[in-house]
């Protein structure tokens, strides 16, 4: 069982509290225009992977594998939401 129930009405969970995320997640719960990225919740910028993703393996090499492969992700968000809180930023270009 995932230990997610703090996480309830903060990321979409499935009945079981499984934490929905990329395709998963459904376009009602979804605020922006782009699509989420691969391990991103419903809350963008937010990732989940391991044991409380819905569709996860399960496994131990498998949840360190999800994680270091989001990275990228984790970097493409800030690099979109750079210009957000610093204007500049996004003009410097």
């Amino acid at each position: 069982m995932p230990h997610t129930d703090r996480l309830g009405g903060v990321v979409q969970r499935d009945a079981k509290g499984f934490i929905l995320t990329g395709r998963d997640v459904t376009s009602s719960a979804w605020p922006l225009d782009r699509e989420p990225m691969t391990f991103e919740t419903s809350l963008p910028g937010v990732f989940a992977v391991g044991d409380v993703r819905l569709g996860s393996i399960k496994r131990v090499a498998s949840a360190v594998g999800e994680g270091a492969s989001i990275i990228q992700n984790v970097h493409q968000y800030l690099g979109e939401t750079a210009g957000v809180a610093n204007p500049e930023l996004r003009s410097a270009g």
